[in-house]
């Protein structure tokens, strides 16, 4: 860099600039601590402008040629960990590729987040950057005052900035500005600026849902694929309101829908993989299968050979085992250093000879078999396997316990540290020393003071660990062997010499055995291969327990008595540098590396004159296997040729656990021979096939050879999947290795060792090429021209999606290109894939840096979903970044994959941004449904009688057949009947209210009951002035006042309105509902208690509503004394006895005419379905204003003469008990209640049932529980409830469920006889469930299915259908009658259906529609009520009392609530069930559709922080399940989903709170 030569820089300052750099890339500080204590080393050194920040100086200097050296020196912007990615070429690859898609812009919208999330993930962005350019204790808040012209433009930026991300600060609360989150304010301008840059019809003002498929030509033609828009940084105009104008007329508020909109307009344009066409059974939904591209590449080249090392020429004086070589080397040069331990200043800790390792060994042998356990139950015999745990920083120690293992013939197994009880994968370690039997752990004493202990002093058991003796190996610990105790040198043999851990993709750990005759053997071949001769000096960076660094550092050397130089990882974080100055120090010959420390290396370099590394002669590159890490062998060898450094010397390996090492560069002494190299496509690499790029480079891979097969080894390539097949020459495929050197097993998995180390490789004819087994390595690529062995990258990394391969590594490098450095650490990036929908899916979750704001973020986000696309051809199903330091560590800091895969999965890994892309991903769903033409009706019919299918048509008993003596059938009119009870049996109570203790508030008789409604019609009409047929609101509480008031009206002649009473605690919002359904129902006056009378008039009622427009209120509390001078008699029973009003689920306010006859019909209905006479009683707990509920509360005991036990829902909330303590009590046969207090009670009494038994709870006698309803049987719920209190006596027949709806209140009603009434033939049969196959339903098909099959959905009927009540299911668009088999609408005739809607407007259509309809063919003549509700009908196998076939109805969901997506028929409630399944902390849900797109709302318990990880959740469940992508999720607080009073979800109330903005979302992702 040009400003770092200013001045010569003092060697102290030197080290802590490289240090500082090391402490910002691994995130130990931040960004801004970096920039502070940079400046304040540097203050001195760099002359600069006061104003300017350091780091200013360095963003503004020109760019330099990419191709000179300095581009090296360049100032480590790059985080750090694992430069095995680094690549310039590959940088400029992706800005080129990114540079292209700048034209063609994608507006991505930016998730919505709430503001306390928001500054959770990045304080940072709150603090203005620090202008001033001094040191810590000037503060660049104030004093330092901006005086260069950058300083001030950053202030201003920033000032802007806050304003705008803090606009919403004091709102956060509020739900009205912008839902709390100012990210949805600035998404909006955002969209401004790009949308109306382009063309201003893409951002309209909808207020219908516009149709996605129909307005596609709007859209500019130039627009291709989405690509993500990069708004250029200048200031932006950050006014709210000005840029949302511009938005083509959107008001500010709708936001929400602009976000949408804009999703839409993108998901609109052309996606790049077209949806094949393929055909579809109208039945069975099937998954595209992703065809072959018929243009893809194929392999062309002929078969390949196998390619054979050189013979491995065995040396006369080789040592014929590595014991034997220690004993050799430890008796004839006792004094040669074996190994010198570094500490973390790079002083020479401790030297260990060849004399001290030998006899320190055989002291630790013979304490391993005669110290543990006693002399006739030794602990450990030989041939048993033993841990080893040493830290990093002690391998002299590691290297005494591991050959003394060898001599007393145990079996290493060297593991990591175990720093916590819950370490990431410590629990897999555990159990592999489990299955390897493992029951001592050797360690250093050191290492042993430093693991957890408990209380007590001892060591703690680890998380799925076996019982463990700790055994410290320090010679001062041990008891010096007798004289005549000699450990016995054999010979290699077949004995497992030791155990090395792997772990595998899933995060499994095996365990590979190595047998001794191996180890020699391939220390042998490493001798030969590296040209290792004797006391030549090697320098260590590896991990000195595994892999090379093992196998150079620990085995090979002591074979030819060479001297290690060991330097701990603490060491290289301190000082990247002390690897080549201990090169130099000790002229070393050899080092072994990772291109790691040779980024590390270069990176720290700055100009050291002393650096001379002509002494080299290899340069051991250990993770040469991965493709990128050529670029660090490139930089390496260009800044330090000048050092001394020889081309010829950089050697690349290739290893791994199974098949040790499989290929390594030979040192050689001519650098005449060109190291090879390979530039290849990567769309190729995908298809398996080789091609050397031609066209644009952008999307390259280049490779560099790791030399050739070992000596004395064989090697192949065979393919990666299915039958170990030979590859052709241009095939990439799996290496494998035929060697005595290899591993021998995984210990104690037979099959998987099978398939790994006894592969027999075949050529095409299916012959095997060798009688030997072959090892799979692991690796993938192929053997190039001269035997050059290439790897283009691992099985473990290998993702295959859509059919083609490609590689974790080459991505996350891709990832990395697009300047990753302000938002990403760069080793701290994990790339993996998920299955979703019979498919891989890739994940990439990086950590980011604290400073980064949310768009930063999010605009880094988007860049890299259009790098991967454009250079792999390839959609990232998920993009997450999560907070720096939270990603699961491996012990040597990289990240642990599969941990964070697991996290991933399970919904725990927490991430503070995600972007989801299931639109552009998912290409594999089924084909939407094309709806079929019209078939007529005619047809339809003459189909259904040839296929033998039934109409489905069924009904209850004929009323005219049962005989009953019934008296009130004489009587047309309910007040008669209560006329006529008055006189008969006068002192009959009819009516008991309790409280919610339980105790009996007040009663009423059949006489107290007449003689109050006597006085309330008196006042009616004396008071109130009214006339027959006027409309009166009954404003009451539950209880007994409301029923007094309802037959006081009857009495008048006039007609009664029930109307819930506002709520004292929410007037704002109950108060409207009652205002409306006073004035719509045009009531000419309003009933109620003094106590509401007050509350309506209040100060809080006028600030909801106008109180001046109430009509007049009477208040019943002190009634007249006396009575009218004569009742009303109705002239005709076809008058309107009284008006139902109720809000539907979809938010439909609407009143249904109940006539005389109908009201009357309807209680005989259910007095024969019951069963119900004067001497029962009945206990409700219902809400009585609407529906069934109300005739139950209010006519039915009239009526039918029983007692009803009334308890108002809402006490339930003081007392959850109350309800089946008054069934318990009172000894009650029938009950019924609503969902919600069936949820209120398996919820609230869950843990209560004992004490409740306790205290006498009994529900034997309980014979029926209805649940009374409008919609599906929850199942579920029911279920729970009967498991719940079967303790406590309940029958599980007893509980069922009815349905009604707005046309008819109660079609089905369902009491199941038990026990010895059965026989007196008044049973009805149990209530039965079946299993449909939820694909087939969403095609309006009934297919049953066995229990638990895959996409089987339980279903309960609902309930024994009324005496007198006909069903028929028709199709809603034809208006035919349908067969068994198909869903349809419920159609119903009987006598007590609704008369019509009440509608002021007289809209006579719609009402003719619903309750006047007629089959469009087939029994044309009867008149028919539609119930809006789909559903179908089975012939169940059981017969009722009359012997006849007892017919079934299934309500399956309300028809205006279904939804149509994809041309096929989704019912939300199905949706709904599987999100909540998905996570803990999803307590409701609620789906809907907004223009073609799913919408999801979760309830989120738990931390805010939670929210984010539900959105992969939800959006994979819902692919799964149900075959739909969502569009938006929309995560919310506990509550925010309206349910109305019968515990039904109002969707479209909140589909409309989402739109208006209103919900204050915590997180809101718009997946892409």
């Amino acid at each position: 860099m040009a400003d770092r030569d200013a001045l010569p820089l003092p060697l102290e300052v030197r080290a802590r600039l490289a240090e500082l750099e090391l402490e910002l890339s691994e995130g130990d500080i931040t960004q801004k601590g970096y920039e502070k204590k940079r400046a304040k080393l540097l203050g001195a050194y760099l002359p600069h402008p006061p104003g300017m920040d350091a780091s200013m100086a360095h963003e503004r200097r020109p760019p330099m040629g990419p191709s000179s050296a300095s581009r090296y020196h360049r100032r480590r912007s790059s985080g750090t960990r694992d430069e095995r990615y680094r690549s310039d070429v590959h940088t400029e690859a992706v800005q080129a590729a990114l540079a292209k898609h700048k034209e063609r812009k994608m507006a991505v919208p930016m998730p919505s987040k709430r503001r306390s999330l928001v500054v959770q993930t990045s304080m940072d962005a709150y603090t203005p950057p620090d202008t001033s350019s001094g040191s810590e204790e000037e503060g660049g808040q104030g004093e330092g005052t901006p005086t260069s012209s950058q300083g001030s433009v950053s202030m201003e930026h920033w000032i802007s900035r806050a304003i705008h991300q803090g606009s919403t600060t004091s709102s956060s609360s509020s739900s009205t500005q912008s839902g709390g989150s100012g990210a949805a304010s600035r998404l909006a301008d955002v969209l401004a600026q790009t949308h109306v840059g382009k063309s201003g019809t893409s951002l309209q003002n909808h207020s219908a849902p516009p149709d996605v498929t129909t307005y596609t030509s709007e859209l500019p033609p130039q627009v291709e694929r989405p690509q993500v828009s990069t708004v250029p940084r200048t200031t932006p105009k950050y006014g709210n309101a000005e840029l949302m104008e511009t938005g083509d007329g959107v008001p500010v508020s709708s936001r929400v829908s602009a976000k949408i909109q804009q999703l839409v307009n993108t998901l609109k344009q052309p996606r790049r993989p077209p949806l094949r066409e393929f055909f579809v059974d109208d039945f069975e939904e099937l998954l595209e299968v992703q065809q072959p591209d018929p243009n893809q590449p194929r392999p062309e080249g002929a078969q390949m050979l196998t390619m054979r090392g050189e013979q491995l020429g065995v040396v006369t004086n080789w040592p014929p085992s590595l014991e034997a070589a220690l004993q050799r080397w430890g008796t004839i040069s006792p004094k040669a250093p074996c190994l010198t331990t570094m500490d973390t200043n790079g002083k020479p800790l401790y030297v260990l000879t060849y004399g001290k390792l030998w006899s320190r060994s055989i002291k630790v042998a013979y304490n391993i078999l005669h110290k543990l356990g006693t002399k006739a139950e030794p602990m450990v015999r030989p041939g048993d396997r033993v841990a080893l745990v040493f830290p990093n920083n002690d391998p002299a120690a590691f290297m005494v316990a591991f050959f003394g293992c060898l001599l007393a013939e145990v079996v290493p197994v060297p593991i990591e540290v175990p720093l916590t009880r819950k370490d990431a994968g410590s629990q897999q370690i555990g159990f592999l020393l489990g299955s390897c039997g493992v029951t001592v752990a050797l360690t250093s004493d050191a290492c042993h003071k430093g693991l957890p202990k408990g209380p007590t002093g001892e060591i703690p058991q680890f998380k799925g660990w076996p019982k463990l003796l700790w055994f410290v190996t320090e010679s001062k610990h041990l008891s010096k062997p007798p004289r005549d105790w000699f450990p016995h040198i054999k010979d290699a043999n077949n004995d497992t010499a030791y155990i090395e851990y792997k772990t595998c993709k899933d995060g499994s750990v095996l365990g590979v055995t190595i047998m001794r005759i191996a180890m020699l053997t391939h220390c042998q071949a490493l001798t030969q291969s590296c040209g290792y001769t004797e006391a030549e000096t090697i320098v260590n960076v590896l991990d000195f327990k595994k892999d090379v660094g093992l196998w150079h550092g620990i085995l090979t050397s002591v074979m030819n008595m060479m001297h290690v130089i060991s330097i701990p990882y603490s060491l290289m974080k301190v000082n990247p540098l002390s690897w080549i100055q201990k090169v130099c120090q000790y002229k070393a010959k050899v080092a072994c590396v990772k291109s790691r420390d040779m980024h590390w290396a270069l990176v720290a370099h700055r100009d050291q004159r002393d650096i001379n590394l002509s002494t080299l002669r290899m340069l051991v590159v250990a993770d040469g296997s991965n493709p990128w890490s050529i670029s660090s062998c490139d930089a390496f060898l260009n800044v330090f040729q000048s050092k001394g450094l020889r081309p010829e010397v950089i050697c690349p390996c290739a290893s791994s656990p199974e098949a040790l090492t499989v290929a390594i560069r030979r040192p050689t002494d001519d650098s005449s021979q060109p190291p090879g190299r390979g530039v290849l496509s990567m769309n190729g690499l995908s298809y398996g096939v080789i091609r050397v790029d031609s066209e644009e480079r952008l999307s390259v891979l280049t490779v560099q050879d790791v030399g050739t097969v070992m000596p004395g080894g064989m090697m192949c390539v065979v393919k990666p999947e299915g039958v170990p097949q030979l590859c052709r020459t241009d095939e990439i495929g799996e290496l494998c290795v035929c060697s005595i050197a290899t591993g021998t097993s995984y210990y104690g998995l037979s099959g998987m060792t099978k398939n790994t180390f006894e592969v027999f490789p075949m050529t095409g004819t299916g012959a095997p090429i060798s009688e030997y087994p072959f090892t799979r390595t692991g690796l993938l690529g192929f053997v190039g021209p001269g035997g050059l062995v290439f790897i283009a990258g691992k099985m473990d990394g290998l993702m295959v999606v859509s059919g083609r391969r490609h590689n974790a590594d080459d991505i996350v490098a891709t990832a990395l290109a697009v300047e990753p450095m302000k938002f990403v650490y760069r080793g701290r990036i994990a790339v993996f894939s998920v299955t979703v929908l019979h498919d891989e899916r890739i994940v990439v979750v990086a950590e980011q840096r604290p400073d980064s704001t949310e768009e930063d973020s999010f605009q880094w986000m988007s860049r890299v979903l259009q790098a991967i696309d454009s250079i792999h051809g390839v959609g990232v199903f998920c993009l997450a970044l999560v907070p720096a330091n939270t990603l699961p560590k491996t012990p040597l800091g990289g990240i642990h994959l599969s941990e964070t895969k697991q996290l991933f999965l399970e919904g725990s890994l927490h991430p503070c941004n995600v972007l989801m892309c299931p639109h552009t991903c998912v290409t594999n769903l089924p084909k939407p449904r094309q709806k079929q033409p019209e078939i007529g009706p005619a047809s339809v019919m003459v189909g259904n009688l040839v296929s033998g299918k039934r109409i489905a048509q069924a009904s209850g008993r004929d009323l005219g057949q049962i005989e009953d003596n019934d008296q009130a059938r004489k009587f047309l009119f309910l007040s008669e009947v209560l006329q006529w009870r008055a006189q008969t049996t006068p002192d009959h109570v009819l009516f008991t209210l309790l409280s919610s203790r339980g105790a009996i508030l007040s009663s009423l008789t059949c006489v107290q009951l007449h003689k109050r409604a006597e006085k309330i019609g008196a006042m009616l009409m004396e008071r109130g002035h009214l006339q027959d047929g006027d409309h009166v609101a009954l404003v009451y509480p539950p209880g007994i006042d409301l029923i007094a008031a309802f037959y006081g009206c009857l009495y008048a002649g006039c007609v009664p309105i029930t109307v819930r009473p506002p709520h004292p605690q929410n007037i704002a919002t109950t108060l409207p509902t009652v205002k409306m359904i006073v004035e719509v129902s045009r009531s000419s006056c309003v009933m109620t208690t003094q106590v509401i009378s007050k509350l309506l008039k209040s100060k809080e009622a006028s600030a909801a509503v106008d109180v001046r427009t109430w009509p007049p209120v009477l208040e019943t509390d002190d009634l007249p004394k006396k009575k009218p001078p004569q009742l009303y008699k109705p002239s005709n029973p076809d008058t309107l006895a009284y008006l139902d009003f109720s809000v539907s689920t979809t938010g439909m306010l609407a009143g249904v005419k109940m006539s005389h006859s109908a009201t009357s019909a309807f209680c005989r209905s259910i007095k024969l379905q019951c069963e119900l006479y004067p001497s029962r009683e009945v206990a409700i707990c219902l809400d009585p204003y609407c529906g069934l509920g109300f005739v139950l509360w209010c006519l039915c005991s009239v009526y039918s003469g029983h007692q009803s036990i009334l308890i108002p829902p809402s006490e339930l909330e003081v007392n959850p008990a109350l309800w089946l303590l008054a069934v318990s009590q009172f000894r009650v046969r029938d009950t019924f209640c609503s969902y919600s207090v069936m949820e209120l009670c398996t919820k609230g009494l869950g843990l209560q049932t004992e004490s409740l038994k306790a205290r006498g709870l009994d529900l034997s006698r309980v014979r029926t529980c209805v649940v009374v309803a409008e919609e599906r049987p929850r199942i579920a719920l029911t279920q729970s409830f009967s498991k719940l209190f079967k303790d406590l006596g309940l029958h599980p027949r007893a509980v069922s469920t009815s349905f009604g709806c707005r046309v008819n209140l109660a079609i089905c009603l369902q009491p199941h006889r038990l026990g010895k009434l059965a026989d007196q033939g008044t049973s009805g049969p149990d209530p039965t469930t079946v299993y449909v196959d939820m694909r087939a339903l969403r095609h309006d098909r009934v297919r049953l299915v066995e229990r638990g099959s895959p996409h089987s959905l339980p279903l309960m009927e609902s309930g024994k259908i009324l005496p007198g009540v006909r069903i028929i299911i028709a199709n809603p668009e034809t208006k035919g009658p349908l067969g068994d088999s198909h869903l349809g609408e419920i159609w119903v005739h009987s006598a007590h259906n609704g008369s019509g809607y009440f509608t002021v407007y007289g809209d006579e259509a719609l009402q003719s529609d619903h309750f006047t309809s007629r089959l469009s063919f087939g029994d044309t003549s009867t008149v028919w009520a539609r119930t809006g509700y789909l559903g179908f009908l089975r012939r169940t196998e059981l017969t009722d009392a009359s012997g006849e076939r007892h017919d079934a109805l299934y309500v399956v969901g309300a028809l205006d609530e279904a939804m149509e997506l994809r041309g096929m028929r989704y019912h939300p409630i199905d949706i709904e069930t599987s999100v909540i399944r998905t996570h803990k902390s999803i307590t409701e849900c609620a789906v809907f559709p907004w223009t073609n797109l799913l919408v999801v709302v979760v309830e989120l318990e738990g931390s805010e922080q939670e929210a984010l990880d539900l959105v992969p959740l939800v959006t994979n469940a819902v692919l799964e399940e149900h075959y739909l992508i969502v569009g938006v999720v929309v995560v919310v607080d506990i509550g925010v989903i309206p349910i109305n009073s019968r515990g039904e979800k109002q969707r479209m109330h909140l589909r409309d709170g989402f739109l208006a903005d209103q919900l204050d979302p915590i997180y809101v992702a718009y997946n892409m």
